[in-house]
């Protein structure tokens, strides 16, 4: 976070030093020599001052840009909401129904016969022999 403030500092300075940069450049157009405007009074002479202002010009402008596209990299959020502040839930995906258990081959040991029915009759041991 400190580095985001850092370079936001970095790019204000990179602004105003392109900003008066700008503004030292010597008007190509006609409204200078209204005013009284020439090449005799630009601060760094003639021709000296164009060649060092517009390498300025292009170097702060290339800084501007590269900067200006780091901090918007660097400030943007994931896919959370605006609105909540946080990532959204996931959402799940309906679960298949379960399948019916399977039938069980043998009947269970203690059965109710059902309602109308004469229940079996209970087998006897056949008898043993006599010894």
């Amino acid at each position: 976070m400190i580095l985001y403030y850092l370079i936001s500092a970095f790019y204000v300075l990179i602004c105003l030093l392109l900003l008066m940069v700008i503004l030292l450049q010597q008007g190509k157009g006609d409204m200078a020599a209204a005013f009284g405007g020439g090449s005799s009074q630009s601060a760094f002479g003639a021709r000296a001052g164009a060649t060092v202002l517009s390498k300025a010009t292009a170097v702060l402008a290339a800084l501007f840009m590269i900067v200006s596209m780091a901090l918007a990299i660097m400030g943007q959020r994931g896919p959370g909401s605006v609105v909540s502040g946080s990532a959204p839930a996931p959402v799940s995906a309906p679960k298949p129904a379960a399948p019916a258990p399977a039938a069980t081959t043998t009947p269970p040991a203690t059965t109710t016969p059902p309602a109308g029915a004469t229940p079996p009759a209970e087998k006897t041991p056949p008898p043993q022999p006599p010894k």
